[in-house]
């Protein structure tokens, strides 16, 4: 066994008892655990500060002296432990609320310590809360590292003792055990071309380093590592599972989709458009599964490129499905090419979970005869009984709404894998899409249709509402209709329902009936009561939609010009942006309101002004990038957090690029990996890879 994976219990300094506690608090359960648990900052302990030089900024510093006074003030949970620290210079107070007994035993009056930790300005008074204590000695400032080590902790660790000082000395037990036994694991020439420091000493030197510059020189040959295994895994992964699974050849076009385009299509495609469909039409025809994401802004078109898609599968003689993360948004897919499709002689369907049991039944038969070509529905596409006869073609939209493994069943409906087209309407940084998606092959709509008007977006608070009301009655008492959504993310929060309602009935008071209908729509609502409140808003018969985010993403009615997103602080930067997309689809001016309460977190200004200076979602979604980090931004439906512990998405963005092609240009030259100078890279891959589920090769 490889001694990284060793249990942290067996290192000298922890045991049972404290590996639990550090299992529990930092989910580290092994040596290599805790060796790539790395700094997240670092502290310059060769210099030392006299009392009368600390000024109460909160910086870290250091100072030598001497307790001459220990006593305890308060009760309960206010009690604390103060001790008075005094140089030649004057005196400061430490302070400690927590293990206060342990402490007290521990010091000695009038003997001379190391006291580091932040200090503090309270009350005319400078104070070091919780700092570090050593005995002091002339020795031990001669030895002492230039750059120590911050490691992020818990409470319940430093209430335990487990401070950066012991986590620091375990830290250093762990090299003194594991650094001779660190393999390199980049290939020699690698490591020359680019002048990066070998493994071993990189590790040693991101823990323990003596100079600025070789701390530099670790984190860049750590962030190199990081990244070039994350490509180098997602893009040879990508390769196996091409010469592997293979998929459907569609050698035609076939004639549903030049009708279609020759008589049905009444705009031009954007040149994005026509080069992604290129793009899926080499796909379909290369006899390989292919495995592409689709993305692109609100509005750029790729609900008709996931349809035209289609056409090709259908006019090759297999199925093709369109599945779906709501019901309004299934319906409004099959309304939107029902027409069009019995034109062509095409038989489409749509199935949803609430669909009758009679319907149901003859949809499945319809399905496993092959009666039906194209079907549209929500996750109940998924479900075991639902058999195709030749499902060709599968498209899955808004797809971090379902997870990896449901996602995979649609490759269990044939012997062969049908085609998967995923699409997303939210934006993805390009470094993030690299990051995450680097096993399928990106599509990039990254132009907007001609005639689509930049929407005019707001940040107002609940003070300004009267000036929103008039606006409102302006947009309708011209013709518009608008949007009024509330923060009901989960159906069962009650005080969401009550926002909702209490909304509802203040916007029915400022827009009384008949001069104005009103319609609400969400997801505790039977199926034939939103389908009728929709309706009568797709018919201009109610002029304003009460609604929560069941609309967030493709509800298309060009009519609407105005979107009010209440309690806007509650919603993501993301969401906020698919949200605003459902307006400014006509050829009307349009425009986004953003209400926020009156007291606003530093983050929450930050979201606003961003709405507010942009409607690019590829902006929008780096900003959130940044805000919320990689884990958060993708969602916990992803497969996971992007196992990245040194690189930052952001700013790496070039490197990771480089990287990237350097990736290619190897397993171009070397796609089995055979060349003996790349034998390390092979034995690193069989620890990575896990080849057991079929269903890992879908992202």
């Amino acid at each position: 066994m490889d001694s990284l994976d060793t249990s942290i219990e067996f290192l000298k300094g922890v045991g049972p008892n404290r590996a639990k506690l550090i299992r529990n608090e930092l989910r580290i359960h092994t040596f290599g655990d805790l060796l790539y648990r790395f700094p997240f900052r670092y502290v310059n302990k060769t210099k030392y500060h006299k009392i009368s030089e600390l000024s109460g900024h909160k910086d870290d510093v250091q100072v030598i002296g001497k307790i001459s006074k220990l006593q305890e003030v308060g009760n309960g949970r206010k009690k604390r432990l103060i001790a008075e620290f005094s140089d030649n210079t004057g005196s400061i107070q430490l302070i400690w609320f927590k293990s206060i007994n342990w402490i007290k035993d521990s010091l000695e009056i009038n003997k001379y310590y190391i006291v580091f930790g932040k200090a503090n300005l309270f009350n005319g008074l400078i104070s070091i809360a919780h700092p570090e204590l050593e005995k002091y000695t002339h020795e031990k400032t001669k030895k002492r590292t230039k750059f120590y080590g911050i490691y992020s902790s818990t409470e319940v660790l430093i209430k335990k003792g487990v401070t950066n000082k012991v986590y620091s000395k375990l830290i250093d037990e762990l090299l003194i055990k594991c650094a001779d036994k660190v393999e390199e694991n980049l290939p020699a020439y690698i490591l020359k071309k680019y002048n990066l420091l070998g493994k071993r000493d990189s590790l040693i030197a991101i823990h323990k380093p003596n100079s600025k510059t070789i701390l530099n020189k670790a984190i860049l040959r750590l962030k190199f590592e990081e990244i070039f295994y994350l490509q180098l895994r997602f893009i040879f992964k990508k390769n196996i599972r091409k010469e592997k699974i293979k998929g459907y050849s569609f050698p035609i076009i076939g004639k549903k989709f030049d009708s279609f385009f020759n008589n049905f299509l009444d705009f031009d495609l954007t040149n994005a458009q026509k080069k992604v469909i290129k793009e899926i039409r080499n796909d379909l025809g290369s006899g390989t599964q292919m495995n592409r994401l689709l993305q692109g802004d609100v509005g750029s078109g790729k609900t008709i490129v996931a349809f035209m898609s289609t056409l090709i599968a259908i006019g090759n003689g297999y199925q093709a499905c369109i599945m779906t993360p709501t019901e309004i948004l299934s319906y409004q897919h099959y309304n939107k090419f029902v027409e069009v499709c019995n034109l062509l002689n095409i038989n489409v369907s749509v199935l949803t979970g609430s669909s009758k049991l009679s319907y149901k039944k003859r949809v499945k038969n319809e399905l496993k005869s092959g009666k039906i070509n194209l079907i549209i529905g929500t996750h109940s596409l998924i479900y075991d009984e639902v058999i195709f006869k030749n499902l060709g073609l599968a498209v899955i939209d808004e797809q971090h709404k379902f997870g990896v493994a449901q996602r995979s069943k649609l490759w269990h409906k044939n012997k062969l894998p049908p085609h998967i087209l995923i699409m997303t309407a939210t934006p993805i940084p390009r470094t993030l899409a690299m990051s995450v998606y680097g096993d399928l092959d990106v599509s990039i709509i990254d132009e907007l249709p001609p005639g689509r008007k930049n929407i005019q977006t707001f940040h107002s608070t609940n003070r300004e509402r009267l000036k929103l009301i008039d606006f409102l009655k302006k947009q309708i008492d011209s013709g518009r209709q608008a949007y009024v959504v509330y923060p009901l993310i989960k159906e069962s929060e009650k005080l969401d329902f009550k926002d909702l309602m209490d909304g509802y009935e203040t916007f029915s008071r400022d827009f009384p009936m008949p001069e104005y209908n009103i319609s609400i729509v969400h997801g505790r609502m039977k199926k034939e009561e939103r389908d009728y409140e929709m309706q009568r808003f797709i018919e201009n018969k109610s002029q304003i939609l009460v609604s929560t985010t069941v609309i967030e993403v493709g509800v298309d009615i060009p009519n609407a010009s105005v979107m009010v997103i209440e309690s806007a602080e509650r919603f993501g930067l993301s969401q906020l942006h698919q949200l605003r997309g459902r307006v400014g689809r006509g050829k009307y001016e349009s425009f986004c309101f953003l209400i926020t309460g009156d007291k606003k977190s530093k983050e929450t200004v930050i979201r606003m002004k961003a709405m507010v200076e942009t409607n690019n979602g590829f902006k929008i979604a780096e900003k959130d990038l940044e805000l919320r980090g990689p884990g958060n931004f993708m969602g916990t439906q992803q497969s996971g957090e992007i196992p990245l512990k040194i690189t930052n998405l952001i700013q790496d963005s070039g490197m990771i690029q480089k990287i990237k092609l350097l990736v290619e240009k190897i397993i171009e030259k070397d796609p089995k990996l055979a060349n003996k100078n790349n034998a390390v890279l092979v034995k690193n891959l069989k620890r990575i890879i896990n080849k057991k589920e079929i269903w890992e090769y879908i992202s």
